[in-house]
């Protein structure tokens, strides 16, 4: 693209644009925490910020229907919060729960090793 090399970008324009890159790896990432992601699969998993998390799934069916999931996970002093979709927020136990504590706690033991062999 010829503009950007018309029009320096701002200290604050790489800024975002490098948060923006970032936050891609890291949705990415976290989406193959699970196991090989199926052909004409989009899965992320990140950190939104400090209290949220984003669990986002799209995919062809065999009928070539596009389907989209996104799950919003909040973490509360009171408990973790879910939304999906138009629905309202539920409380996460169980299963769900010790399931996303391991999502988070993988998520997080991966980006270490990553930003530890990325520093070496």
């Amino acid at each position: 693209m010829l503009l950007p090399k018309i029009l320096p970008q701002s200290s604050d324009q790489r800024r975002a644009a490098l948060y923006r890159k970032t936050m891609r790896a890291n949705a990415v990432m976290g989406g193959k925490l699970f196991g090989p992601i199926p052909k004409g699969h989009r899965r992320e998993f990140f950190c939104l910020d400090r209290s949220s998390w984003v669990w986002h799934e799209e995919w062809l069916d065999s009928a070539g229907k596009n389907h989209v999931v996104t799950t919003r996970y909040d973490v509360r002093p009171q408990g973790i919060l879910k939304s999906q979709g138009k629905h309202s927020y539920q409380l996460v136990q169980g299963d769900e729960l010790r399931n996303f504590y391991q999502a988070v706690t993988m998520y997080c033991d991966k980006l270490r090793a990553e930003l530890a062999a990325s520093h070496a």
